[in-house]
């Protein structure tokens, strides 16, 4: 059964030049919104050849989306115990060469906040894997919303996509809001020392196609 998204409309929309941390930079027109599902200060960048201005009745493509849930650790600080900023970077240069939209998404450690993140990762300091430090601590395994991120796309106009991602989860969840994914991608996943047992739990535990 297809869910009915609420109506939610762009507040701001504005050119924002980006240069990131290795020196790669692109334009990127971001918006804010009005009337999210959450009532939280969510962002989408538009970048490539959707990074200009919004026309009227929005743009006739199909663009390349990836909802990239916020990782203060990984996205800023470069922590290597998750794959979130490569994921990050790697989806900036390939939306900006594609034509699409990064959803920066204010959803930190899979929904639980930053607090119980840091609490599940001295947990898995002990053994445990990302799965089952969340159960420890009593946090959900996975607390984010993906209605959040179909809001966002039926209100920039685009119930057409093509999904950046690994994570089968959010293809399904994406459908089930009334999107069509026509086609998903997969991102690069770059394995350290540190992050190899987070991978590993990912594409065993998760269904993760890595």
């Amino acid at each position: 059964m297809l869910m009915r998204v609420p109506t939610a409309t762009i507040r701001t929309q504005v050119s924002v030049p980006l240069q990131l941390a290795d020196g790669y930079t692109t334009e990127a027109r971001v918006f804010s919104f009005d009337g999210l599902v959450d009532g939280r200060e969510h962002l989408t960048f538009g970048l490539g050849d959707l990074a200009g201005a919004r026309p009227p009745g929005g743009y006739e493509r199909i663009p390349l989306v990836r909802p990239h849930s916020e990782c203060l650790t990984g996205d800023v600080f470069g922590s290597e115990r998750c794959d979130c900023g490569p994921q990050l970077r790697e989806a900036v240069e390939r939306i900006a060469d594609s034509g699409g939209f990064l959803l920066y998404l204010r959803q930190e450690g899979r929904g639980i906040g930053l607090y119980a993140k840091l609490e599940a990762y001295a947990l898995q300091d002990k053994g445990y894997d990302t799965v089952d430090a969340n159960v420890a601590i009593g946090a959900p395994i996975e607390a984010r919303d993906y209605d959040l991120a179909a809001h966002i796309l039926f209100d920039l106009g685009y119930p057409e996509i093509k999904l950046l991602t690994n994570n089968p989860a959010k293809v399904e969840a994406l459908r089930e809001e009334g999107l069509e994914v026509i086609e998903q991608l997969p991102l690069i996943v770059k394995a350290s020392p540190h992050n190899k047992r987070y991978l590993a739990t990912k594409k065993e535990r998760m269904a993760h196609k890595l």
